[in-house]
């Protein structure tokens, strides 16, 4: 009998070695003679540098080297850009790349500014305090609004009005639709800095090799193959002689496909000119300047509508914090732009940012990559825009969503693949009318609030919608092997950092090639095991990696089958594969194991047909043509104390579209990890910088992450619609989780207590107890006068 994999809740291959300390992560690398580093980092958000003296931390013991930014000469260079603006015109694009050590000028606290070699953490730590550092501060630029102002000061003195990008995009006519409009709503909305905090933080070791002029990195990277690439570049050295390697990684979230961080480019250059391993880790504190952020983001929306509640168009411009530097492009502000349009038929649609170099560290994509902007405008406009034409909030959503029989559909503006914005299949209201049962809506609205605000409660209700483009390209490439043993070896490009890879992957390789999905070992994120590969985000790894995967198996599949039907001398029809063996239907006993078959595949002796391939392996690359739509529903009912403005969510629901299921239960971990983040994101993170661009809340006691006790359990469900971009069928799924938040979480506290019949409107994230109290009782909060929570 054979068993199938694909779409079935496999428990995950790579568990064992995680729970019983097997996984080899970064900081597990032990080398003879290792030496370790740490950076001296800026105290001050915005300086010139007027000398440094590194002399006395040069005579500590156990110090083997420092380096500024003058002594690495010519290797001193900005980094790369690595994502350029899309093709759109009229666009305005000031690059900005980060640099290894500040030079001449700081542009946010925790800039790198001289780097301490020594022979154990604690000495390179003790090193820092000799450096003199002498620093011409400047004044700071923090607020958005105020750093494009002519008077504003120059976060680079080149760029005149701190401007790091200008773009629009539109769709139809929005003046004229508005013109139309029975009703207009303008607002402002904001969506304030957090940070992704994985358990495990970046690190980077390095070591050299020169009597085999090799050098092999360990990286904690989502990108393994483009650091390879661009350390190449970097050293002199050609891609062969670079092997980067990104073991298991504790949590990527989007900060670690940046690239090129400081560290990732100073510590193999430094394992060279000293010819011994380097290891450097990042501690806590350092990950809250060290590595790239979330974004902040000020939007002045509005919407125009018939007086029924029908969309007619929206105008949004909005401003975007990119931090010091911008070396990811426009990705997340042009997802922002892009993802406000949802779920619903907008016919008119006037976008426009301005991302604006502000003296705070830099800003690339984080679980979201800016969708979670979108969707708070868009959805809260929704429900403003219910609440004043008197219509429910679900049915003014129903009423707008795009028909199932519209698809393809076409938003016509330019997406961060570059091309248009196309949603390529979906049907929207099954996931809405899903989220709406479970969560128990209608009978809520109909009496169920009422009758708990009569016991004393405050319980309130949340529904948001949400699209996610998802499954971009390039490509992705894997390579499948039947071994001597009878088992797979599969390899690909991509880097994993939880999300079940090694099962998933296995799992489309094991029904392909009829073996046990144990019996396939999955390697990922090596360089040296498979040359070729973009890297894991924007919720693509299955989607492209694993068509790749699939590809390759159907190969090596044909190849099983060819061969089987040479040793049995029968037709490839008459054979089946199952259960590690190739047999003859109908014919018990006639088999043939397939590490029978792959020896036989590579013969030591004798002559083979002109064009045969030895080995039962093939490589195969998959590049979709755009990204797959995935969508969604969040629902969630609240509890909130009216006097100390706590809340507990008393259910939480989820539906979600990522066409065909892989793995029903890494799927439901993807969603439980999204959603705690989402969270996090919308009711307790925030990053609180003053004027001066420090950061006050620099540690996990101040910077509030939702606990086991916070996140609750979960009801998820599912609406299947395949993609047509890929043979498998997968969207994406591993970003929707942590989507729609903030948007849910400001409606449900606003029906929670009641706010609309107050005239407070929530348009702000993150939110928490004490702006809550601040929101309520601004004569109070302006007095300085402190919440009860």
């Amino acid at each position: 009998m054979t068993t199938r994999y694909f779409g079935a809740p496999v428990k995950r291959n790579e568990d064992r070695r995680l729970l019983t300390g097997q996984a080899l992560f970064v900081d597990d690398v032990e080398l003879p003679g290792l030496l370790h580093a740490a950076l001296l980092r800026s105290q001050v958000a915005h300086a010139r540098i007027k000398s440094i003296d590194v002399s006395a931390a040069r005579q500590r013991p156990g110090v083997v080297a420092v380096y500024t930014a003058e002594d690495l000469g010519a290797y001193w260079q900005p980094g790369p850009l690595l994502v350029p603006p899309p093709p759109i015109a009229g666009i305005v694009f000031n690059q900005r790349c980060q640099v290894p050590l500040a030079k001449d000028k700081i542009r946010h606290v925790g800039e790198p500014v001289a780097i301490v070699i020594a022979d154990s953490r604690y000495i390179a730590e003790d090193a820092l305090a000799d450096i003199v550092l002498d620093l011409e501060p400047l004044p700071v630029v923090v607020d958005l609004e105020k750093a494009l102002k002519d008077n504003s000061a120059r976060v680079h003195d080149d760029v005149r009005g701190n401007v790091a990008a200008h773009v629009r995009q539109t769709k139809g006519n929005y003046a004229q639709a508005a013109a139309k409009a029975d009703h207009i709503i303008r607002r402002r909305f904001t969506y304030d800095h957090g940070a992704s905090q994985p358990i495990e933080t970046r690190g980077v070791v390095a070591k050299w090799d020169g009597r085999a002029n090799q050098l092999t990195v360990w990286d904690t990277t989502q990108a393994p193959v483009f650091i390879r690439n661009g350390l190449a570049g970097m050293l002199g050295l050609s891609e062969r002689q670079v092997r980067v390697i990104a073991p298991f990684v504790g949590g990527g979230f989007g900060p670690k496909i940046m690239m090129f961080y400081p560290e990732e480019v100073l510590v193999p250059w430094i394992a060279m000119q000293l010819d011994r391993p380097v290891k450097w880790i990042e501690d806590r504190l350092e990950h809250f300047f060290a590595t790239s952020h979330e974004r902040s983001q000020i939007h002045d929306a509005e919407i125009a509508l018939t007086k029924d509640g029908r969309i007619l168009g929206v105008r949004d411009v909005f401003l975007h914090d990119t931090g010091a530097y911008d070396p990811y492009g426009l990705t997340v502000p042009i997802n922002s732009q892009c993802t406000l349009l949802g779920p619903y038929v907008i016919p008119h649609y006037d976008s426009t940012f301005t991302a604006v170099f502000t003296n705070l560290p830099i800003v690339t994509p984080y679980r979201g990559a800016g969708r979670q902007h979108g969707v708070f405008v868009i959805e809260r406009l929704m429900d403003i825009a219910a609440r004043e034409l008197g219509i429910d909030r679900a049915e003014i959503r129903r009423l707008n969503l795009i028909p199932k029989d519209a698809f393809p559909y076409d938003n016509e503006i330019i997406y961060q693949d570059f091309a248009p914005l196309g949603y390529d299949s979906g049907d929207f209201e099954p996931i809405l009318d899903k989220a709406l049962a479970a969560i128990g809506y209608d009978e809520f609205v109909r009496g169920g609030q009422a009758r708990l605000r009569e016991q004393g409660r405050h319980v309130g209700i949340g529904v948001a919608c949400y699209v996610e483009g998802t499954g971009i390209g390039p490509y992705e490439g894997a390579k499948v092997q039947v071994q001597a043993n009878g088992k797979v070896s599969l390899a690909t490009g991509i880097g994993t950092q939880g999300q079940g890879h090694f099962t998933s992957f296995a799992q489309i390789a094991a029904d392909q090639l009829g073996v046990d999905v144990r019996n396939v070992d999955v390697v990922t994120g090596d360089t040296d095991q498979f040359y070729w590969g973009a890297g894991t985000f924007a919720s693509r790894g299955a989607v492209v990696a694993g068509n790749a995967v699939n590809e390759a198996s159907l190969v090596v599949r044909r190849k099983i089958l060819k061969l089987a039907s040479e040793h049995f001398e029968c037709a490839e029809e008459d054979l089946e594969i199952a259960n590690g063996e190739v047999s003859i239907v109908g014919v018990p006993g006639r088999s043939v194991r397939l590490g029978e078959l792959a020896v036989k595949a590579n013969p030591m002796r004798g002559a083979v047909k002109p064009g045969t391939e030895p080995g039962l392996e093939a490589t195969a690359y998959f590049g979709p043509p755009g990204g797959t739509t995935a969508a969604g529903v969040h629902a969630m009912m609240i509890e909130v104390d009216p006097e100390t403005l706590t809340l507990e969510i008393l259910k939480y629901v989820v539906v979600h579209d990522c066409g065909t299921v892989i793995n029903p239960l890494i799927l439901a971990g993807q969603s439980h990890g999204g959603v705690a983040q989402g969270i996090g994101n919308a009711f307790y993170e925030h990053l609180m910088y003053d004027t001066q661009g420090q950061l006050l809340n620099a540690s996990l006691a101040d910077y509030l992450l939702p606990t086991a006790l916070e996140v609750p359990r979960m009801i998820l469900d599912h609406t299947v619609t395949p993609s047509p971009l890929n043979p498998l069928g997968i969207k994406g799924a591993g970003e929707a989780g942590a989507i729609p938040g903030g948007a849910l979480f400001a409606q449900a506290i606003e029906d929670a207590l009641g706010l609309a019949q107050k005239g407070v409107e929530l348009r702000e994230i993150p939110l928490s107890p004490n702006r809550l109290w601040e929101l309520l009782n601004p004569d109070a909060a302006a007095l300085g006068e402190a919440s009860p929570s």
